[in-house]
């Protein structure tokens, strides 16, 4: 469904991403891992387009994507889950979800009636501003938005960071169920080891820009952690 293939990025003269390549496959639960600093969300900013690759290709199903505008990735069918959120916080929680509403055809921009069984808590906070929600619920309410667009693929950078543990246990589930269920695809960056595997079906290792290592979760040892995760 997503592949990178020898993808090389720069910011300015120093080189980001080493001929690195990726494939996420349909149906795939796939994590993406490493330090801080190695270029996971980098890589995840390419996909989307706030980076511009300098050389390598950008496929999503099938179609070379590497010079499509930010704004049309939507369109295609990638809902995205920045790091740190983003949410509007002035607007309410029924605007924030009702702006990735645009993409889709006219008659059909409502908010699909699973997205409030996913997540119950913002049905009844729809009138309240995104600023006033907790942590764990700004999250709830940024996948929210981004599957409001029926994405083919959900990327998520770091879902847990900065969220209580009730709720990470809430949103961990909510990805397997949309993964197994619903059959969604999935990338994501996480950190939190317990959390990756849980979620992922498949891991990526990166480190210093290059794709080091890439397997089944169950291939993901105790020497690929102490090398490439251990702090």
């Amino acid at each position: 469904m997503l592949e990178l293939n020898k993808v090389n990025q720069f910011y300015g003269e120093s080189h980001t991403l080493w001929d690195l390549d990726l494939a996420v496959k349909e149906g795939e639960s796939s994590v993406l891992m490493g330090r801080n600093g190695v270029g996971k969300t980098t890589l995840l900013d390419c996909v989307m387009g706030h980076n511009k690759i300098k050389e390598g290709e950008i496929r999503f199903m099938g179609e070379d994507i590497s010079k499509l505008s930010v704004e049309k990735r939507p369109y295609i069918g990638i809902g995205y889950v920045p790091q740190g959120r983003q949410i509007f916080p002035l607007m309410t929680v029924e605007e924030n979800l009702q702006i990735g509403l645009a993409v889709l055809p006219r008659g059909t921009r409502k908010v699909p009636d699973y997205i409030f069984d996913l997540f119950p808590v913002l049905k009844e906070m729809l009138a309240r501003r995104g600023g006033d929600l907790s942590g764990g619920q700004q999250q709830q309410l940024a996948i929210a938005r981004a599957l409001v667009v029926n994405p083919k693929l959900l990327i998520l950078d770091e879902p847990t960071e900065g969220i209580q543990p009730n709720i990470v246990q809430q949103i961990g589930d909510i990805i397997r169920q949309l993964n197994q269920e619903l059959g969604l695809t999935v990338l994501l960056v996480e950190q939190k080891l317990p959390f990756a595997r849980k979620v992922g079906d498949v891991f990526t290792l990166l480190d210093r820009g290059r794709n080091v290592a890439a397997g089944s979760m169950d291939q993901l040892d105790d020497t690929l952690v102490s090398k490439y995760l251990t702090v």
